[in-house]
């Protein structure tokens, strides 16, 4: 086909149904993808069609095939959407159509990692076996989760990123700069979990600091093992006292600061101002991978600190300049992949593509578009050259 010949018989309703599902309208799409808006409206009608980069153009946008638009019939929301992805959207309706996209990805980056697992046979991928914990009573639940994960009292988010994927839950971190693995920076979503009895995922979104990010992934872990359901959360959650998100906080706060540290922190060298918390407690957090703010409510919930101090620093922290991230660098664009996906995928990424089970084409689209002399070195990389 010409390319620049016209494609008819477009199902212009699956394209309202895409962009009605993704918070925009076909004259917005329009305008992202440079399509004439007069074109638009005749195909709406029904009275022209579009090029086939035209179209390949909306059915990237929306993460689709072209055949998509060119079916008969309305769209099956329970055949386009899983029923993991419906749960994140029911849970938050206002869900923008770059997060939705973000977790259809996500779920595409799940189905690549069991295929190539099945490939491979290989019996040291780690296999996820949820442990048996008590539902009702999230501190014991968050031992037993911890003495699970085989965790040591120095952590950073690495370290507890590791042991979430030695489990067979992979881990993924959003970018911190505009990307199509980026978590907006002002949406309030802090992370979210996909839950599958096979291969469960986490994504973390990249905060200002990774003590941050272990509370969050644990609070996502809390959700995929206790409820054994996919959840996503916001900063609102985070604090949230009801229900699932109570016990998933709950079992975060015990999981990073069990009984056994809280007894290491000293009520008597509190200081009275509460701007001087981060550097009364520098030492444990920094051994722990933990923010102040963890071990406060620790001490909140056992009754050693007052509910209006924790208030108070909360609102302090607050008003404190968030330091500026540094950009990105061509340097290290090859270990990019492992910062996204974790090791656990790019292994197994590397190693189909050592057992000749993929192209190095397909490795360096599995691995966010890695040019070539990238991939090279992420394998020099891995095999510690």
């Amino acid at each position: 086909m010409n390319r620049m010949e016209r494609i008819q018989l477009i199902n212009s309703q699956r394209m309202k149904w895409c962009c009605t599902d993704y918070g925009t309208t076909p004259y917005e799409l329009a305008s992202k993808l440079n399509i004439p808006l007069a074109t638009m409206e005749r195909v709406l009608r029904g009275e022209d069609g579009l090029t086939f980069l035209q179209l390949s153009k909306i059915a990237s946008f929306f993460g689709r095939g072209v055949l998509f638009f060119l079916e008969p019939g309305p769209v099956d929301a329970t055949q386009v959407h899983t029923p993991a992805f419906r749960t994140l959207a029911n849970q938050k309706p206002e869900l923008t159509g770059k997060l939705k996209r973000l977790i259809e990805r996500v779920e595409r980056q799940r189905e690549i990692y069991l295929s190539l697992r099945e490939e491979l046979d290989n019996a040291d991928l780690p296999r996820f076996k949820a442990p048996e914990l008590p539902r009702d009573h999230p501190s014991k639940a968050a031992r037993i989760a911890r003495q699970w994960l085989g965790l040591a009292q120095n952590n950073t988010f690495d370290s507890y990123r590791a042991a979430v994927e030695a489990r067979g839950v992979l881990v993924f971190r959003s970018n911190g700069y505009n990307s199509k693995w980026q978590i907006a920076k002002k949406s309030l979503i802090l992370g979210f979990s996909l839950y599958d009895h096979d291969c469960p995922v986490i994504v973390v979104r990249k905060q200002d600091s990774e003590s941050q990010q272990s509370f969050t992934l644990m609070q996502e872990l809390g959700h995929v093992l206790l409820h054994q359901s996919s959840a996503i959360d916001d900063e609102r959650d985070m604090q949230s006292h009801r229900g699932h998100e109570r016990d998933a906080n709950a079992f975060a706060g015990h999981l990073l600061v069990p009984e056994t540290f809280l007894v290491q922190v000293k009520d008597g060298a509190r200081p009275r101002q509460i701007s001087e918390f981060d550097e009364w407690l520098k030492a444990l957090r920094k051994t722990w991978g933990v923010s102040t703010e963890v071990i406060l409510r620790r001490l909140l919930d056992a009754g050693r600190l007052p509910q209006a101090q924790y208030a108070a620093y909360r609102e302090w922290r607050s008003t404190q300049p968030v330091p500026e991230q540094e950009g990105g660098s061509r340097k290290y664009r090859h270990r990019e992949p492992s910062h996204i996906f974790g090791n656990t995928f790019v292994r197994t990424v590397l190693d189909a593509l050592h057992g000749q089970y993929i192209t190095l084409a397909k490795a360096s689209h599995y691995l966010d578009g890695l040019k070539m002399s990238d991939l090279h070195q992420l394998e020099r990389y891995y095999a510690g050259v």
